[in-house]
């Protein structure tokens, strides 16, 4: 398999997932106050939100590299 098909098959799936679940979230740690050696840390959970065109551009991009992967008729 060569890169640019790799390439391909990856905008394809990562396009999907975006239009499937809307984004992505994770969880940051941050000290909320520090006094001494007494220590309260933070657990947030931030969501990141992909837009419904970066997912279709993902899809158009991959499918287009995989059409024009084929080269030789």
């Amino acid at each position: 398999m060569d890169a640019k098909k790799l390439i391909a098959i990856l905008l394809l799936v990562g396009g999907a997932l975006a239009l499937v679940y809307g984004g992505f979230s994770y969880t940051k740690d941050s000290t909320a106050l520090q006094l001494g050696s007494i220590e309260v840390s933070v657990e947030e959970t931030k969501r990141v939100n992909v837009p419904v065109w970066a997912g279709v551009a993902a899809m158009l991009v991959g499918g287009l590299l995989l059409v024009a992967g084929r080269g030789k008729f």
